[in-house]
């Protein structure tokens, strides 16, 4: 495998099991919508009909889905002997007294209100459950390639590409300042990749043009030129991508 084709990406395993928990989203976590068809066929967002338009995949305020490790309050009003606190275990489930486990990792509180009320009408009459997410993981957004200390990094307000590259100790002597990529998940599937010349912002010295990252982005910094990557590449193909000898 050549230099212009591997692309090795530090944790990169993170799109697969957390990611989804971002709007890619947006911000984020910047979610994705699942309405456009060509996801759903499991294509790239812009290869369907040999047409070439910018996909409108985003929502603009995207609702916290649930993760791993998220603490969840339940509370029935009117019957309080199933009130109880639940953790999303790493499956993604959780478990509740009486009807057991259910799978609640990707949904947003008002989806889940909605498959809890299903769940527990088999057994109760008109149920009503108020929700609590008590504890949840924080923004986040990771640093990998050549810079001096990559890992992952807590996204503390508006943060752009060259503020996250400083958070991560700055460029090394071996960076490509002007091919830096930044993968972003725009579906449950897909992760888009752009290319990101902050080379071109520094010797023009305007920073106003800097991309702002979302939660769950992931910036990668070569060590030279990548001649080919593709705007848009399957989320769970991300691992032929990581090659840890390089860290």
């Amino acid at each position: 495998m050549t230099k212009t084709t591997l692309i090795p990406i530090l944790t990169v395993m993170f799109f697969v099991a957390s990611l989804r928990a971002f709007p890619a989203q947006g911000p984020q976590r910047g979610i994705a919508s699942n309405s456009d068809p060509r996801l759903a066929a499991n294509e790239p967002p812009a290869a369907m009909d040999g047409i070439v338009r910018q996909p409108s995949l985003q929502h603009r305020n995207p609702r916290y889905q649930l993760t791993n490790g998220d603490v969840l309050e339940l509370d029935f009003p009117f019957t309080p002997s199933f009130n109880q606190t639940a953790t999303v275990m790493p499956d993604g489930f959780i478990s509740l007294r009486v009807v057991g486990s259910v799978h609640v990792q990707g949904e947003t509180i008002p989806e889940l209100r909605q498959s809890l009320e299903k769940v527990y009408a088999k057994i109760l009459q008109d149920p009503v459950i108020t929700i609590t997410l008590k504890e949840f993981q924080n923004p986040y957004f990771i640093v990998g390639g050549q810079v001096q200390r990559p890992g992952k990094f807590d996204l503390r307000g508006d943060t752009t590409a060259m503020q996250a590259i400083e958070i991560a100790g700055g460029f090394n002597d071996n960076a490509k300042h002007s091919q830096i990529l930044l993968f972003r998940r725009v579906s449950n599937d897909w992760v888009e990749v752009k290319k990101l010349n902050l080379k071109q912002l520094l010797q023009a010295k305007d920073l106003s043009e800097d991309t702002i990252l979302r939660p769950g982005d992931l910036l990668f910094v070569p060590k030279s030129k990548i001649s080919k990557i593709k705007k848009y590449i399957p989320a769970t193909s991300m691992g032929v991508y990581y090659n840890p000898i390089h860290y």
